[in-house]
């Protein structure tokens, strides 16, 4: 099992710039790749960004790029989501997830809210 710890969200102006940070513990050893989802208020979970261990190998959604970075600290086991240049669109709450093998995400975090004021 892994357990997914995030934090670091809250509420920012357009514009502004926020960190998010996730800590991965348990099994960590097992994980592929960890990756970054937010869902908006009446929609659907969308994909953010990608970080693959092996190669460190990052991917973004069209809507983030040039926006945000995704990065890792693996001293402390923990993915870091640093968003620029927000917009309320961003508006959000972000979850960190985690695989073992291909796209399929068991494990998840609490998720943490962002809200980007105009």
């Amino acid at each position: 099992q892994v357990q997914l710890v995030e934090s670091g969200g809250g509420l920012v102006q357009a514009g502004g710039s926020l960190t998010l940070s996730c800590t991965a513990s348990g099994r960590t050893f097992s994980l592929s790749h960890m990756a970054w989802f937010r869902q908006a208020p009446g929609k659907e979970r969308e994909f953010v960004a990608r970080l693959w261990w092996s190669a460190e190998i990052t991917s973004y959604a069209d809507s983030v790029k040039g926006r945000f970075t995704i990065s890792r600290d693996n001293a402390k086991n923990t993915v870091y989501l640093q968003m620029s240049s927000l917009k309320p669109e961003d508006t959000a709450v972000y979850y960190c997830t985690a695989a073992s093998s291909g796209y399929d995400y068991p494990y998840w975090g609490q998720g943490t809210q962002v809200t980007v004021s105009s």
